[in-house]
């Protein structure tokens, strides 16, 4: 059996190079969208069906996981998220590449959640924070160096060599898991687990809470990828690789934050880390519409990733505290499917707002609703048992 820093490290890189994929083409996809003659809406649509199809895998997959194991699903989906990748750059309307997205959706529901509930399986009890901060730097990193590559890929030599290029890292990340990650047997001590997921949100308040905040962080981090590239290459007129320098800083900054953003989860109470990191959220997205120049923007992307490294490592080293009570499958198969949920209603509603009143007020929006979620997650973890961190 390959030791737990050998299978993190898999796991990491793995993760990586499927997200420098993915990153790839993030700012490109709203222009690539609007080029096939998609509305508004009908942009909110297809960003929302790779989430919808997501939220609709990850349960079932979750649950399954924790009795057969991480590996062959993990390995699956990134196959099949390689294959699929291919079909960006052969759609030829919205409607294809609507459908593109909605299917390697259903393969994303196999890929990161089952990769953090991996990481809940090796996580040493009080060290949850340090191994989901490390674990997320791989995930922002290779996530927010694509941009800078995507944008130099699209300005050069076109956006569909952009899409093969998420292709060809996404098998490179196959390879790597295929090979190296080990399978069923890291995962046995823990299978006998298996509680209902309507059992799991009725007895846990903490699962409720982390639900809900997950839920409307996720919805504005969709309405902000959705139509930041918009907004700034529309409204500001900045170039792809500009777009793309915005949104690598932004994540950049976040991985790079999250690994002591996971050694403060670990030391101090992760429900006020959670809520801190999303107030500052709230203010820089209400922030970004009164912005007229790239400088402006760049800051307010430097301020909020920096916060929100805060945030997710406390929250997911929460839902890795009652994974162990419930499923960890089963509890980041949740808690991943809020994240889908909120990507898919976030550009849904930011595309109706954008198209009836404009595309500064989505990101208002945006604001109101995770500060709607904010103040439901302390509702709910506020009488959190104590002698547990928060």
């Amino acid at each position: 059996m390959r030791s737990k820093k050998t299978i993190f490290f898999i796991l990491s890189l793995s993760i990586f190079s499927s997200m420098l994929g993915v990153g790839i083409i993030s700012p490109l996809l709203p222009i690539y969208t609007k080029t096939l003659g998609a509305t508004g809406i009908q942009l909110g649509i297809i960003f929302a069906g790779f989430s919808i199809a997501r939220a609709i895998s990850m349960p079932v997959i979750g649950k399954t996981s924790d009795k057969y194991g991480r590996k062959i699903f993990i390995c699956i989906g990134l196959f099949i998220y390689a294959i699929m990748s291919i079909g960006y750059a052969l759609s030829k309307t919205a409607f294809h590449l609507g459908t593109v997205r909605f299917l390697q959706g259903f393969a994303a529901g196999m890929i990161m959640p089952i990769a953090t509930a991996y990481i809940g399986d090796i996580a040493p009890k009080g060290r949850e924070g340090t191994y989901m901060g490390y674990f997320y730097v791989a995930f922002f990193l290779g996530f927010g160096s694509g941009p800078l590559i995507g944008g130099f890929l699209s300005d050069y030599f076109g956006m569909r060599t952009a899409f093969y290029t998420m292709g060809g890292f996404n098998f490179l990340a196959f390879v790597f898991a295929f090979s190296f990650l080990p399978g069923i047997e890291v995962h046995r001590q823990r299978n006998n687990i298996s509680i209902s997921y309507t059992t799991m949100i009725r007895e846990s308040k903490v699962i409720k809470g982390l639900f809900t905040f997950r839920f409307t962080n996720a919805l504005a981090r969709g309405i902000f990828a959705c139509f930041l590239p918009i907004f700034a290459g529309i409204k500001l007129g900045l170039s792809g690789s500009e777009i793309g320098i915005l949104i690598s800083t932004s994540f950049l900054l976040n991985g790079i934050f999250q690994a002591p953003g996971g050694r403060l989860a670990d030391r101090f109470s992760r429900r006020r880390l959670v809520m801190l990191g999303i107030i500052v959220d709230i203010v820089c997205l209400s922030l970004i519409p009164l912005t007229n120049s790239f400088g402006q923007l760049l800051t307010i992307c430097i301020v909020s990733s920096a916060t929100r490294a805060l945030s997710l490592p406390s929250a997911t080293a929460m839902i890795a505290g009652e994974g162990k009570k419930y499923g960890m499958g089963s509890s980041m198969g949740i808690f991943n499917m809020a994240l889908s949920l909120g990507m898919a209603s976030g550009p849904l509603i930011g595309g109706l707002v954008s198209d009836s009143i404009g595309v500064k007020f989505s990101f208002y929006f945006a604001a109101g609703a995770e500060l709607v979620g904010i103040l439901l997650f302390a509702v709910f973890t506020t009488q959190r048992a104590l002698g547990v961190k928060k």
